[in-house]
């Protein structure tokens, strides 16, 4: 019997774990409760109308259809055993392995508040974005009806929780929508009105970049009009706006982008995780006492050799996911020696809006009108396929040139019914 490599989860980390596999003495089965892979990058480009959800995500199947030793299960994992080395799936079925490399990757984490996330959705799949996409438009539809200047101002008041790379370029973005693609559109609601609040409980935004960068973005987003809050924590979310300090501020529209929380790998395995659930791995990315289970991307707490935590990005992921299949064709070829991950830092990126970016690559730092198209040109290589490539190119030219955005459709219930505001579902492209 071949030796058998299961893999939950299809992001970046479990997709590149499977494909460095292709053409070992494997049998490899990938299972994910979703159908497709998604481009997390540019999420916030789907919630922002700039782009459809069909330009950055894929099916799982497509992607590994050449691949005749893979398998792809659409399932939900409940649990492992890991005396037994099977996956537990929710229907009760199991699904047994040799090798285990959990790639689940992780949500919103809302510091003790989960009441929160009713009010103030996070961005991590599609779902989150399409339901955020819906709320941005509705709230331009329901302040066009609204006749009390102070709601209908309070319905063009959008808020986003923590300026890193994910709240920073939404607040960009939906600034541009309302300035941009929205102008001349409406008649009581106008879009020149709208507010955008960017509120950070640290003392700069995207923390994580060098001090020239956060003070340009910090410049870029007061430039396009963004109100940005800094060193001031949010305490209180409900469904007519938000507290941070002693500011109260009313808005029907809030976006999480403060915190995460790894998936529930390591109760699953029983074992020792940090603060925000990632499993506390080896150096060679295997859990504690279990050297043929791997876990990879966020839901592992992975360390550079100096110490220092690697970054919760695509890129890390894919190079843990590439090295968890390298221990495993080095172990079948006889070699049983350590080999410890090193992750290589490629860079910062983090967009502003059209017409600015900032980028540091360690070796050159970019900010403007230079860095955007960098980071443009960036984000296309890494999509999947050429079509996508080329879509995403054609989309983001036509913003570039008329600032408009073409994914703007909002679909409603049953066709019976006629409550253009309460009986919304899900946006299409």
């Amino acid at each position: 019997m071949a030796h058998r490599v299961v893999i939950v989860g299809g992001g970046f980390g479990g997709l590149r774990a499977a494909q460095a596999l292709e053409g070992a003495p494997v049998e490899i089965t990938l299972i994910d409760r979703r159908n497709h892979h998604l481009f997390q990058p540019l999420l916030y480009q789907v919630a922002t109308a700039a782009l459809a959800t069909s330009e950055i995500a894929w099916p799982i199947r497509h992607i590994l259809r050449r691949r005749r030793d893979v398998t792809t299960i659409l399932a939900t994992v409940t649990g492992i055993d890991a005396k037994r080395r099977e996956v537990l799936l929710e229907d009760g079925s199991t699904v047994t392995y040799d090798n285990l490399i959990i790639a689940t990757g992780a949500r919103h984490a809302y510091f003790g508040q989960d009441a929160w996330e009713a009010h103030a959705p996070g961005l991590k799949t599609l779902e989150d974005a399409t339901t955020i996409r819906r709320k941005l438009l509705l709230a331009f539809e329901a302040a066009e009806r609204e006749p009390d200047p102070e709601k209908r101002q309070a319905l063009l008041t959008f808020a986003i929780i923590g300026a890193g790379p994910t709240g920073v370029e939404m607040a960009g973005a939906i600034m541009e929508l309302a300035q941009e693609a929205l102008k001349g559109q409406f008649r009581r609601a106008n879009p020149d009105r709208a507010r955008v609040v960017l509120i950070e409980a640290g003392p700069k935004v995207l923390g994580n970049f060098r001090e020239e960068l956060s003070e340009y973005a910090l410049g870029a987003l007061r430039r396009r009009g963004v109100e940005v809050v800094l060193s001031r924590p949010v305490t209180g979310i409900d469904a007519d706006g938000l507290t941070y300090g002693d500011t109260r501020l009313d808005t029907e529209t809030i976006i999480w982008a403060a915190g995460v929380q790894a998936s529930p790998a390591a109760q699953w395995l029983g074992v020792e995780a940090d603060k925000a659930g990632r499993v506390k791995v080896n150096p060679d990315l295997t859990v504690p006492g279990h050297p043929e289970i791997f876990v990879v991307g966020d839901t592992a707490a992975m360390t550079r050799p100096d110490g220092k935590p690697v970054p919760g990005i695509g890129d890390a992921a894919k190079q843990a996911g590439k090295h968890a299949a390298k221990v495993i064709r080095a172990r079948l070829a006889g070699n049983t020696e350590p080999l410890p991950f090193r992750y290589g830092h490629k860079g910062d990126l983090a967009t502003i809006g059209r017409r600015a970016a900032v980028i540091d690559f360690g070796w050159i730092r970019l900010t403007g009108w230079l860095a955007w198209w960098v980071w443009g040109i960036a984000h296309i290589y890494f999509l999947i396929d050429l079509k996508n490539r080329l879509y995403v190119a054609m989309s983001w030219l036509w913003i570039y040139l008329s600032g408009q955005r073409s994914s703007r459709l909002i679909t409603q219930g049953d066709a019976d019914k006629r409550e253009p505001i309460k009986e919304v579902t899900e946006g299409v492209d």
